[in-house]
């Protein structure tokens, strides 16, 4: 099966399985608020397990339909989407320099999906 080169959807479909990665790391932060082995430790941790599950399900589905190095390379936001996390549910502090890095991230993976060869 060739595989199709990267469109908006596609990029859209990547981001949609990278969003439910990164919930992971949101289950994981709050399992660690817990007293381990607790009724709240165990589910959180279960439900970071049941995210995964989903997560490589759809990863699968993914690099199935797109070139690995693109989808990979989109991947990389899973950067951005952990900031968005850490801001929103957690009220961390986001810094310039956390901004500049995504940016960055940003560029090179605009750099790779535009990449004609």
């Amino acid at each position: 099966m060739k595989k199709k080169k990267i469109t908006l959807p596609g990029i859209l479909s990547i981001q949609a399985a990278v969003l439910i990665y990164t919930l992971s790391g949101i289950c994981a932060k709050m399992a660690a608020g817990h007293e381990f082995l607790s009724f709240w430790f165990i589910f959180f941790y279960g439900l970071e397990i049941c995210v995964l599950g989903v997560y490589a399900i759809v990863w699968q589905q993914i690099i199935k339909r797109y070139e690995l190095s693109v989808a990979y390379v989109n991947r990389a936001t899973a950067i951005f989407w952990s900031l968005i996390w850490a801001a929103l549910i957690f009220r961390e502090h986001i810094s310039w320099k956390n901004i500049l890095g995504v940016a960055i991230i940003f560029v090179g993976i605009m750099v790779v999906n535009t990449d004609e060869n």
